[in-house]
């Protein structure tokens, strides 16, 4: 669905990451988040590839990617296995050093990208998260209200994976409408796209996702708490979603030395909702 772009799947040590790409020029690789697939970078993807060399794939877990079962400690999932997942995709793309730009849990993979592999981050974006740790670490009910799947799904195996199923169509449907804060921008071909994803494997491995950041990751991050991020860094959030209940020029100044940012007057979905705004501000992020 993205326009002018090829699709592939590539070997990424034990699993084949689906991959769509196109352009010239610098090399830009943009992560998806929950619970879509590559997708959602339809509208700002092809306006990229303009500029830069633009690799749109599917995480683990997602869209067309391989969905390996989680284990006891869920470390398939842990978002540093799924950095390396992407290194090995832009390796054999032929390309060591990149810009990342994520959404949603692709911002989280993002992050771990450019913490643990500091020479191959040129630029981090990361549109509309705050780190897990400060989620947990400052919950209350408001933002409980708001996060609530950081404590449905990471339930034990497979209490989520049972109710999800009873009714995934619903489920995608709620979840889309409940984080979209403006009408039809999620246009109906992208939607079926993400039911069409949205199976018993993917609702498995999303789960799993999820409780390798309440789990796994956080003794990664809690690790690299005092590590600043060392590249030019881009925060991007929903003013109308995650700007409500954090600071997050705040929280991101603090990680990264070199740190710009603004929020968008919209819902969760920026790439989607807010396109040319998205597009703008990563040309002129990754252009500076």
């Amino acid at each position: 669905m993205l326009a002018g772009f090829d699709t592939d799947r590539i070997a990424a040590g034990e699993v084949e990451i689906n991959v769509s790409h196109a352009g010239h020029g610098p090399p830009l690789l943009l992560l998806h988040g929950y619970p879509q697939t590559h997708v959602m970078w339809r509208h700002v993807g092809p306006a990229l590839a303009e500029h830069f060399t633009v690799i749109c794939p599917d995480l683990r877990g997602y869209g067309d990617s391989d969905k390996p079962r989680g284990g006891d400690d869920h470390a398939p999932y842990s978002k540093r296995v799924m950095a390396r997942d992407q290194v090995e995709v832009m390796s054999r793309l032929g390309f060591e050093r990149f810009a990342v730009a994520g959404h949603d849990r692709g911002a989280r993979v993002a992050l771990r990208l450019a913490l643990d592999h500091l020479d191959a981050v040129t630029h981090l974006a990361v549109l509309d998260i705050v780190p897990t740790k400060t989620i947990y670490e400052t919950i209350d009910q408001h933002r409980a209200t708001t996060v609530w799947r950081y404590f449905f799904l990471i339930q034990p195996h497979d209490l989520p994976e049972r109710l999800i199923g009873g009714d995934p169509r619903g489920y995608l449907h709620w979840t889309l409408d409940e984080w979209c804060d403006t009408p039809g921008a999620l246009d109906p071909e992208a939607v079926a796209e993400y039911e069409r994803c949205f199976d018993d494997a993917t609702i498995h491995a999303t789960c799993e996702d999820y409780r390798a950041g309440a789990g796994i990751d956080l003794v990664h991050d809690r690790a690299d708490t005092d590590k600043p991020i060392g590249c030019p860094t881009l925060a991007l959030w929903s003013a109308r979603g995650l700007g409500t209940s954090y600071d997050v020029a705040d929280i991101w100044r603090r990680r990264a030395p070199r740190f710009t940012g603004q929020a968008l007057d919209c819902g969760h979905f920026l790439a989607e909702e807010r396109p040319q705004e998205t597009t703008a501000a990563l040309l002129s992020f990754l252009s500076g």
